[in-house]
């Protein structure tokens, strides 16, 4: 077991969070960056707080903009959220495959993930908090985004699947 980062002033340890994990809704200023680009924005996002791990933000689907998500093949599945169904974000210079996911019948608890996605930091060019640019968490898997406002350690680097 790693030792956690003792927070500073208006910090969170992500090893306060709960597991399992707990939604709450956030006010911060949440932008996503592609190409040039922001194809989504909004101040009324949710935010999923699982121990040992970054925020994820799920913005609702009329924050991003029109034309911008494109279904995606596959599912997966969250032992706490449910399915999760993917989307490709697309803009004109490019596509970012798979970086968007939704739960279109989330579980109980997560009811007010319905008709919001979370998007893979790591997958575009960047994500955005209240003015921060935010860290993609490691290891391509989670999709934490890191901000200064949170402190670890991360799961998700090789080594910390056994946390």
């Amino acid at each position: 077991m790693p030792t956690p980062t003792s927070p500073g002033p208006g910090q969170e340890s992500v090893w306060d969070y709960p597991r399992p994990p707990r939604l709450e809704p956030s006010t911060e200023r949440v932008e996503v960056w592609l190409g040039g680009e922001c194809v989504a924005r909004t101040s009324a996002s949710y935010r999923v707080l699982e121990t040992s791990h970054p925020p994820l933000y799920y913005l609702p689907r009329s924050a991003f903009v029109d034309g911008v998500l494109r279904r995606a093949a596959g599912s997966s599945a969250c032992e706490w959220k449910g399915r999760a169904s993917y989307f490709d974000l697309v803009v004109p210079s490019g596509t970012a495959a798979r970086a968007a996911w939704t739960y279109p019948e989330p579980a109980p608890g997560f009811a007010a993930l319905v008709d919001h996605l979370s998007v893979m930091p790591s997958a575009v060019e960047r994500c955005v908090v209240d003015g921060e640019t935010v860290t993609p968490q490691e290891g391509g898997f989670y999709g934490g985004w890191i901000t200064s406002r949170v402190v670890g350690p991360f799961k998700g680097p090789p080594g910390t699947w056994g946390w």
